[in-house]
């Protein structure tokens, strides 16, 4: 059976909405992100470091930082409290994709992670006010062994407020 329909399709080169971080990178909001994912680099958390490796300015992020800069303003509903409704969501389906994507009205329910690429252009600096902006960039059918799955490659442009570009990460995700 075609899944992928000429209507599904036609999402390639779809973009959701920018996203904008509710806050600002600031050094509290670093040094945990540092910590949590034990980076030892002393450039991430010492100016005299940064401006020696990096030059004069505000002290860098590691390169992933950006996929995790976004965070709930304050008094923002928490987006978990749906589940206490409905406990099968996951956050992909039935109100807009992935990025705020238009949703693909697929009968395919479960979603496996494909893998993910990742480019890296600049790093996010302290001060800088984080976008993203996601994108269909492929919707395609293959038959596996234990049947049909759609493959749905998704980029996401993380972007400063100078609109320079900070990454692209490509998430493929796995219909079947």
């Amino acid at each position: 059976m075609a899944y992928v329909t000429e209507q599904i399709r036609s999402l390639v080169g779809s973009k959701g909405p920018v996203q904008t971080a509710s806050a600002s990178v600031d050094a509290d909001m670093l040094r945990r992100f540092v910590q949590g994912v034990m980076e030892p680099d002393p450039a991430h958390w010492d100016e005299d470091v940064a401006a020696a490796r990096f030059g004069k300015g505000a002290i860098p992020a590691p390169p992933l930082f950006p996929t995790h800069g976004f965070r709930r303003a304050s008094g923002a509903p928490d987006p978990l409290d749906r589940l206490a409704e409905e406990p099968d969501w996951d956050g992909a389906r039935g109100d807009g994709g992935f990025g705020g994507l238009p949703a693909i009205d697929l009968p395919l329910k479960r979603i496996l992670n494909g893998g993910t690429e990742a480019e890296f252009y600049e790093l996010a600096r302290v001060g800088d006010v984080i976008s993203s902006q996601a994108e269909y960039v492929e919707i395609s059918e293959r038959e596996g062994h234990s049947g049909t799955m759609v493959i749905v490659r998704v980029r996401t442009t993380y972007t400063n407020q100078d609109g320079r570009v900070l990454a692209r990460v490509t998430n493929n995700l796995i219909r079947r």
